[in-house]
């Protein structure tokens, strides 16, 4: 649905946010773009979107050139910014007619109250935006870009802002739209959102795009379990032959290892365990998260 081909983009400046991106997305899947700020996300999205020029390198949307087919590429395209940017004094139900109207669409007032009513803005279409609370404006904006019947939507941290019970119901009527053929490509800076919902995930850093992953791939690639052992009484020998890290207290051992390999090392370290008299009273076993593997990527948290 989405090619990328070798686009860079380097402002008058001398800045340069993006280098060398190559990306495919295909359609009706749910992608999730992390980075940490910063890193050329909202760059990348607005490019795509034809808000910002490339500085060099190709895009296609369903076939159709962001250039050459202008028209026929931005009208498969919604885009929800991250900032609220809408007339404050306009009712909701105009401001999504009008964005209907701005891609040459017809009238279609059922189709409206179909979008309006999916996001629980039925009863608020005749309320001016800027009586409205931060995450129904925030509904409203995607209101509009639904408004055309796009092919692909754009999520600009989508849920900036928004608490905890808006948030899951988001995710939502992503899948939803996800179920009815429409590819979603989202950047966040919540972790829990991409494991979530995402089918892949491609992390950003510093304009480069250094991985793109099958989402449950990546986590059993680059996702270590760790086995963790309470004992009875503070560790006295030294066990650094046996490759855990023992806690301040020596209280606990941590034990790194990787569940696909055939051999753990868990089966020897418990035997070694017990050939050297250290009794355990808690035994656990704990996975890393999607965050740990973006922390191990870039340094940083998103």
């Amino acid at each position: 649905m989405i090619k990328v081909e070798g686009v860079s983009k380097t402002y008058q400046g001398g800045f340069t946010a993006l280098r060398d991106i190559d990306l495919e997305i295909k359609k009706g899947e749910i992608f999730a773009l992390l980075g940490p700020n910063g890193a050329g996300k909202t760059t990348l999205i607005s490019i795509i979107c034809g808000i910002v020029n490339h500085s060099a390198g190709k895009i296609s949307v369903d076939g159709f050139d962001i250039h050459e087919d202008y028209r026929e590429a931005r009208s498969r395209i919604g885009l929800v910014p991250q900032e609220l940017t809408t007339d404050m004094f306009e009712k909701v139900i105009s401001t999504v007619k009008f964005s209907r109207h701005l891609f040459g669409k017809k009238t279609d007032p059922k189709k409206i109250e179909n979008i309006l009513k999916a996001l629980t803005l039925w009863e608020k279409r005749d309320n001016k935006i800027m009586t409205l609370s931060g995450g129904m404006k925030r509904r409203v904006m995607i209101a509009k870009a639904l408004a055309h019947e796009p092919q692909v939507l754009f999520l600009d941290e989508p849920t900036a802002g928004v608490d905890v019970e808006l948030r899951q119901e988001m995710w939502a009527m992503v899948r939803e739209l996800r179920e009815t053929g429409v590819t979603v490509i989202l950047t966040t800076h919540y972790i829990e959102e991409a494991q979530e919902m995402a089918d892949r995930i491609g992390i950003i850093n510093k304009g480069k795009l250094i991985l793109v992953e099958d989402k449950n791939s990546l986590l059993r690639k680059l996702g270590k379990k760790q086995l963790i052992l309470t004992l009875k009484t503070p560790l006295e020998q030294d066990l650094s032959d046996l490759g855990v890290v023992v806690s301040e207290d020596k209280t606990i051992l941590t034990f790194e290892f990787n569940s696909s390999d055939e051999n753990t090392g868990i089966s020897s370290l418990l035997k070694q365990l017990e050939i050297r008299g250290i009794d355990y009273k808690d035994l656990k076993t704990e996975e890393s998260s999607l965050e740990d593997i973006f922390v191990g990527l870039t340094g940083k948290k998103a």
